[in-house]
């Protein structure tokens, strides 16, 4: 989860957006977005998915190997 906070966070940084500002535009708690970017290892994937789909991203399950 932590490359995963990572990106979201960089992602927020471009966007000139604070964590504050980020959690209300998306409609998530600022807790949430603290924790998903300190890469806390259990985290809810429907919050996940609003942030990345505000980002223009999204999960998929890919084999490995692929």
């Amino acid at each position: 989860m932590e490359s995963i906070g990572l990106k979201i966070k960089e992602l927020r940084l471009k966007a000139n957006l604070t964590q504050v500002e980020l959690a209300k535009r998306i409609g998530v708690g600022l807790r949430f977005i603290r924790e998903l970017e300190w890469g806390k290892p259990t985290i809810r994937l429907d919050k996940l998915n609003q942030v990345l789909q505000f980002f223009g991203y999204h999960i998929e399950i890919i084999k490995n190997g692929r």
